[in-house]
């Protein structure tokens, strides 16, 4: 019975050492393990803090970037409506141009209808001229004609006085053959009455009557001849008064026909006239729309190359545009991506601290499920880490694209050549990342797996061991209740206790078994404490750039206050010196009425430097531009070197006359400003502008004649470059 009692106590004594040995190993694993996942999530959550912190810098980046996405939108849709408004100016030049064409087609045909009605104008003055010439050769003969009736209205004249004369002379003559007659008569009265005085007489006496007979039959005759020569020369006289009269009329008749070819010619030498001068001014006019036509060619030519220029431009910021939109939602969709696996992996931490709570209150969780939750956790910290150095690389690829679209749009395809490049480098890096990423986690699944195996065949083997403990509390229950009984017992104890050796035997190999797992386990251990290093050196990496980038865009920003400061002293600069040259020639031209301050310009009336529809300058508007520039350059001399001033000079007219002659006359205008004070006043010409602007900028639009004598201004302002 004592060896009985013996034995049973060396086998209590042997069981205990053992047990309590690998609860002390277990409870040390525990505390082991709890303290490492305490360390992880203690890093973990100083991990999730900056994650938190960068994702929001980078959510506050995307909103930035989303700001000067919607300023280049603004500007996509500002270059659109200059697109919009250049096409409605091209196509207002097209109008034009057509309209213009159309004038060409009709001055063309014009001057063809203006040709042909010349040509027949000259035709109808060459006929016109050879009936003049008819005509004058006619009024030619016709004054011959009347030369030589006049000839011979005086030779009938002449004859008609000879003729008259001669009559008078008949008439004398016959009054004087009457008379003779009578004496005659008398005489022969006498003689018949000395008949018979001379009978007696010889026959002397009777010839001597005879002759005197005879002479008084010849008397006779040649009265009775000179009564037929007088009827024969009042007839004669009658029809040469009558062919005279006729031929007076004649002659009246061709002097009317005279006058009215006369009138012709005249008429015919104003429409000739009249004709030249409209095939002059046809000419002129034609030479005019020839030059307009080059004109128009030529801004034509010009405006379509803007259209060009204009277009390729706007496809340039078209396809700039569009590529920032992609890039935009590309981030976008990234960004979401990475909320995303920020809320998951948040989640997955919440989860995991609350079964981190409550394993540490209930103290019950198997260490299989806190090592998966761990390596869960380990998983989750690098799919966050993966994400946020994508999240970091896309940022950094927002912030080249931001930087490329502020810069110039027209470099976007440059940019998204350098963002394909960096999305190359960053995939392969991200290759490479996912397959270390890959590895680690397959060792670490090995490591995890050989745990759970070794863990597993600990437990089973130590519900055998408690099974067998249990079994040899019965067996030395029954040894006491049977320490009295025979031999039979006795065999029975010994075979107990065989059983009880090779129990002892068994305990052996499963704390043999033990060992290889805290062999194991601590192996893995190791694995996760290389994979905590690597981790950590790429957190620390991760921060190192995070501190560099920072350092970078603290430089840069440094560097545009300081910019922005410089230009805002530059600007304070300009309005003070341009103040103290405004006012200054506020004091000098305060008592004129004609020139007035608006805003930040002066005004000048045309009236007071040029004459009237003039570009040249008079002698006043050269006084008023000496005294602008004396002030000057009294001001240019206190101007720092660094502002970049400029004296523009704008001219502008009223909507009198065409436009294209009053956009010539304003720039001609401020031509002559700009020329008259390089030439006379010595103004620097880099520090002179000269600008046009026609009848196209009015600051009044009524029609009167105030309101166009206030359009017609020249404008001087003192502005930067």
């Amino acid at each position: 019975m004592a060896l009985s009692r013996r034995g049973a106590n060396r086998f209590s004594a042997a069981i205990w050492p053992g047990f309590v040995d690998a609860m002390t190993g277990l409870l040390l694993v525990l505390t082991f393990v709890l303290a490492i996942f305490m360390v992880l999530q203690f890093v973990l959550r100083e991990t999730i803090t900056g994650q938190e912190s960068r994702l929001t810098q980078l959510t506050e980046e995307i909103a930035s970037l989303t700001q000067a996405l919607g300023l280049e939108q603004a500007r996509s849709s500002a270059l659109g409506g200059q697109v919009a408004t250049l096409t409605t100016d091209l196509n207002a030049l097209t109008n034009q141009a057509d309209a213009q064409a159309a004038l060409i087609a009709a001055l063309t045909a014009e001057r063809d209808a203006q040709a042909v009605a010349l040509a027949e104008a000259e035709n109808r003055i060459t006929g016109f001229e050879a009936q003049v010439a008819g005509l004058l050769a006619q009024r030619s003969d016709l004054q011959a004609q009347v030369a030589g009736l006049e000839g011979r209205e005086a030779a009938l004249l002449s004859e008609q006085e000879a003729l008259n004369l001669a009559l008078a002379t008949a008439r004398d003559e016959i009054d004087a053959q009457t008379e003779e007659a009578r004496l005659a008569a008398a005489r022969r009265e006498a003689l018949e009455a000395l008949v018979a005085q001379l009978e007696a007489e010889g026959a002397t006496d009777a010839e001597q009557i005879s002759e005197l007979e005879a002479a008084r039959l010849a008397d006779a005759a040649a009265a009775e001849a000179l009564r037929d020569r007088l009827a024969n020369a009042d007839a004669e006289l009658t029809a040469m008064t009558l062919a005279l009269e006729q031929q007076r009329r004649e002659a009246e008749t061709t002097l009317t026909l005279l006058a009215a070819a006369q009138a012709a010619r005249d008429e015919l030498d104003r429409n000739l006239a009249a004709a030249l001068l409209a095939r002059q001014q046809a000419e002129n006019e034609l030479t005019r729309a020839l030059n307009e036509g080059d004109d128009l060619d030529a801004r034509l030519v010009a405006a379509l190359s803007l259209q060009d220029q204009t277009a390729a431009e706007l496809a340039e910021a078209r396809e700039a545009l569009a590529l920032a939109e992609s890039q935009s939602e590309d981030l976008a969709t990234r960004l979401a991506a990475a909320l995303a696996a920020r809320d998951i992996a948040a989640g997955d931490l919440e989860a995991a601290q609350a079964a981190l709570e409550e394993a540490l209150s209930t103290s019950a969780l198997e260490r299989s499920e806190i090592e998966a939750r761990l390596a869960s956790a380990v998983l989750a910290r690098q799919a966050l880490e993966a994400e946020l150095e994508a999240a970091r690389a896309e940022g950094g690829e927002a912030e080249a694209a931001r930087a490329t679209l502020e810069e110039r749009l027209a470099e976007a395809l440059l940019a998204q050549q350098a963002l394909e490049a960096q999305v190359a480098s960053l995939s392969e890096a991200r290759s490479e990342t996912q397959q270390d990423r890959a590895t680690l986690e397959a060792r670490l699944a090995e490591a995890l797996a050989a745990i759970a195996a070794a863990q597993s065949t600990a437990e089973t083997q130590m519900t055998e061991a408690e099974r067998q403990a249990a079994l040899l509390a019965q067996a030395n229950a029954a040894l006491a209740e049977e320490e009295a009984l025979s031999a039979e017992s006795q065999r029975q104890v010994q075979a107990l206790n065989a059983q009880v050796s090779e129990l002892r035997r068994q305990v052996t190999n499963l704390q043999s078994l033990l060992n290889i797992a805290d062999e194991a386990d601590r192996e893995a251990q190791v694995q996760i404490e290389q994979l905590g290093a690597q981790l950590n050196t790429a957190l620390a990496r991760a921060a190192a750039e995070e501190r560099r980038r920072r350092q970078l865009e603290e430089a840069e920003r440094i560097r545009l206050e300081e910019e922005r400061d410089r230009l805002a002293a530059e600007a304070q600069d300009l309005a003070r010196y341009r103040s103290e040259f405004f006012g200054e020639l506020r004091s000098i031209l305060e008592d004129r009425d004609d020139i007035r301050v608006v805003g930040d310009r002066f005004v000048f009336s045309s009236e007071v430097l040029f004459p009237l529809g003039s570009a040249t300058l008079s002698e006043a508007g050269q006084a008023q531009l000496s005294s602008v520039a004396g002030v000057l350059r009294d001001i240019a001399a206190d101007i720092p070197d660094g502002i970049d001033w400029v004296i523009r000079v704008d001219g502008h007219t009223d909507d009198t006359g065409p436009a294209e002659l009053n956009w010539r006359l304003s720039q001609d205008r401020a031509l002559a400003v700009v020329l008259y004070l390089i030439d006379a006043e010595g103004i620097a010409p880099n520090r002179l502008a000269a600008n046009g602007f026609g009848e196209y900028q009015p600051i009044n639009a009524e029609d009167s004649d105030d309101a166009r004598a206030q359009n017609r201004r020249i404008e001087l302002k003192l502005t930067e470059r």
